[in-house]
């Protein structure tokens, strides 16, 4: 059974930092592409950054050179550095797996319905 369970979250003032963790199951890890998708009360779910198993990686544009995606094949795991934190950044994030990828890792981060399992969130909120 896929298993996607996020850690990491929590509140800190702006300007701080945090890393999440995602921690995959049930599946072969390296064979997949993963992303990590976040919500915030009365918005949509955006894209935050998506990464190929052979590293290719797509950033949306309001976290580039601030937050950074990554990943541990052996481990199966995922994470997100976030440094920098802004108010604007406070949202419940998840972490996703596309388990047959076939698009490119800018594409999939625009296009969340390509994923085919979510863990649970884990909150990120950000103060001033």
């Amino acid at each position: 059974q896929v298993q996607l369970v996020e850690s990491g979250g929590g509140s800190v003032q702006a300007g701080g930092s945090l890393r999440l963790s995602c921690a995959a199951s049930g599946y072969t890890y390296s064979r997949a592409s993963m992303g990590w998708f976040r919500q915030a009360p009365g918005q949509e779910r955006e894209g935050v950054a998506t990464i190929h198993s052979a590293g290719v990686t797509a950033y949306a544009d309001n976290v580039k050179g601030r937050f950074t995606i990554s990943q541990d094949n052996a481990k199966s795991t995922l994470y997100l550095q976030m440094n920098s934190l802004k108010p604007e950044d406070t949202a419940m994030y998840y972490c996703a797996a596309d388990l047959k990828p076939v698009l490119s890792a800018s594409t999939r981060l625009r296009r969340p319905g390509l994923f085919d399992y979510w863990g649970q969130g884990t909150q990120v909120t950000v103060s001033s």
